[in-house]
């Protein structure tokens, strides 16, 4: 596994899955591995989960971790080739990637979309020049398109809630929100829940669908109460549209998840990766019940991350 970034295939998803949960069983047993090894987090974008549960996994693994918030603590980067830079960019990414790759055995970045530039974003532009100029492995802490050790963590932890043997139906659905919000958290759980061979249903309001690379194998349905009968998992997320690029159709609140949707799936557990807006996409009494599996998920991140940092450095 030379980079990190999206769903590969099953057999190495397994893998992944069944490390992370080793390691949630015994952290430290493999301190040693990473010794005398750095990754650089680099963030172009906030995070606290991602930024914190990466650091945690590294040092687990005896690696030291080194965050930098480049929209902050560094020089503003120029991303196009060919650019003359007489204007805010101090440094190209060539440069910047570069000296990085020099620095660091392993790279974490996080880079959202403008939900602008569609091709830009779709093309994943921007985390692809990390990758083109460092010349070490890369890890995604979110791209424009995917966030993958999000996804692995929520596949870890519906194995550990899932009935043995039992194909368990899993559903995506669309949540209100205040502002226009990336599509990588779905996309990811939507490519790596088919992927991992789970029943996936996808429903949100006409106008919502997703990149259809993303959603094949999946079944649709605009009808929230019809897609949530007989669900064993309801994962919330909101997003905006991305046929109209990057625009809010609706802010419905009837598509809030509440107790009273659930009567139909008693015994459904609902995950979100955080954080979320109480009240909007989720009400108090889900997040707060026994259905939720919320800080399951943000506890296995550690597991995750700490499982492809080491199947990197082998």
């Amino acid at each position: 596994m030379k980079h990190f970034t999206q769903f590969e295939n099953k057999s190495l998803a397994d893998r992944l899955i069944e490390k992370a949960l080793a390691y949630k069983n015994n952290p430290r047993i493999d301190i040693s591995k990473g010794l005398g090894k750095r990754v650089g987090c680099i963030f172009l974008n906030p995070s606290l989960r991602t930024r914190a549960s990466t650091q945690i996994a590294a040092m687990n693994l005896g690696m030291e971790a080194i965050v930098m918030n480049m929209d902050k603590e560094g020089w503003a980067i120029e991303m196009k080739e060919g650019a003359i830079m007489n204007k805010g960019a101090v440094e190209h990414i060539k440069d910047a990637a570069a000296v990085l790759g020099t620095y660091f055995d392993v790279l974490a970045v996080r880079a959202f979309p403008s939900l602008v530039d569609k091709k830009e974003d779709t093309e994943d532009y921007i985390f692809n020049q990390f990758i083109k100029y460092s010349g070490i492995p890369v890890v995604s802490l979110e791209s424009a398109i995917r966030h993958p050790l999000q996804s692995l963590a929520d596949m870890v932890t519906i194995q550990e809630h899932m009935l043995s043997g039992v194909k368990p139906k899993v559903v995506l659905t669309w949540a209100p929100h205040i502002k226009a919000i990336p599509h990588a958290v779905a996309n990811s759980f939507a490519e790596w829940a088919v992927g991992c061979g789970y029943d996936l249903t996808i429903t949100h309001p006409e106008g919502y669908e997703l990149d259809e690379k993303f959603t094949k194998g999946a079944t649709i349905e605009y009808d929230q109460d019809k897609a949530l009968v007989g669900a064993d998992f309801v994962y919330v997320k909101n997003w905006s549209a991305f046929n109209d690029y990057g625009k809010i159709h609706t802010t419905d609140p009837d598509w809030m998840l509440r107790e009273s949707h659930f009567k139909n799936a008693s015994g459904a557990k609902v995950m979100h990766c955080l954080p979320v807006r109480r009240n909007v996409e989720l009400s108090d009494e889900v997040l707060d019940g026994q259905r939720s599996l919320v800080q399951k998920q943000a506890e296995n991140r550690i597991y995750a991350a700490q499982a492809v940092l080491s199947m990197i450095i082998e």
